[in-house]
């Protein structure tokens, strides 16, 4: 029996990135786009779960967000999770990759049990691709990155196979280790049916603080024993569940800053129609070759 835990991300969906979305100074306001799970976390999930269906274990997932990344913690519970963790308190705040896998090696530790640590290559908000491999230097642990398949696990040794320039290595691995999968390394499944129905409800502590002030007969208290006891219940981290360093979380343990923030606009210069002539095609390919695009 094998047991994970799985780190993954909630951000904003870039696909369809618009003036519309750019706020003034050149970020984006993030409050105008879905927010979705990021994609290649799904696929380090979707390993877990394929781990443990194959030797057994546990899949626990965690996400260090606002509030509202409870939702893709549902999602995960929908797919096979067995447990999810919300990571969310306002001193984490404006944190960089280093703050970051700081509170995320702090928040494991705390969970503890475990022999895989997944987490997608990057997410498509930041593309650093550093907060995979920054938890596993804190966690003291190996790892490795931009993985592709998992071809065997015996002997507490995982064998993987993992991207590199121009073609790929197979790599061998003492457990505990921490992996960074590929988007295409997996193929997600669907959410389950029965377990949409069964998690719908689960639900964080300030959510179901919100549906208690809703009605004068429920008590807090009450809807976390009923919930935990339904295996409902999102529990929440913050610095009070754990013992950090206030000095390296949030904008204070974060070194990297935007020096300058650039609007990039794509626009289009001037145009040449080209007559659909033997002589037309034949100008063309002539200021082709002086622009060296051609010969």
């Amino acid at each position: 029996m094998y047991n994970s835990i799985v780190l993954v991300k909630q951000v904003p969906d870039t696909s369809n990135i618009s003036g519309k979305v750019m706020k003034d100074d050149g970020t984006v306001n993030r409050a105008l786009l879905p927010a979705i799970f990021n994609h290649e976390d799904k696929s380090a999930l979707e390993l877990a779960l394929q781990i443990k269906e194959r030797f057994g274990g546990k899949v626990t997932v965690v996400t260090m967000g606002p509030l509202r990344a409870s939702d893709i913690l549902r999602e995960s519970l929908f797919m096979g999770a067995d447990e999810a963790y919300l990571i969310s308190d306002r001193k984490f705040a404006g944190a960089d990759t280093l703050a970051t896998s700081y509170v995320l090696s702090e928040a494991i530790k705390k969970i503890g049990s475990f022999d895989f640590v997944f987490a997608g290559r990057q997410a498509i908000d930041g593309d650093t691709a550093q907060v995979g491999p920054q938890t596993a230097e804190k966690l003291n642990m190996p790892q490795i990155t931009y993985a592709e398949e998992i071809i065997d696990i015996k002997e507490n040794k995982v064998t993987v196979k993992h991207k590199i320039d121009g073609g790929h290595e197979i790599l061998e691995a003492q457990l505990p280790v921490l992996i960074t999968v590929l988007k295409d390394a997996v193929e997600p499944r669907p959410f389950s049916a029965k377990r949409v129905m069964a998690y719908k409800n689960a639900s964080s502590l300030v959510e179901l603080e919100k549906l208690a002030e809703g009605n004068s007969l429920l008590y807090v208290d009450k809807l976390v024993d009923e919930y935990t006891s339904r295996n409902l219940f999102i529990p929440t981290i913050t610095t009070d569940e754990m013992t950090v360093d206030l000095e390296r979380i949030g904008i204070k343990g974060s070194p990297t800053k935007v020096y300058k923030v650039e609007s990039v606009v794509l626009g289009g210069g001037n145009h040449v129609n080209i007559e659909p002539t033997k002589a037309g095609i034949g100008s063309l390919i002539d200021q082709l070759m002086i622009d060296h695009i051609f010969g």
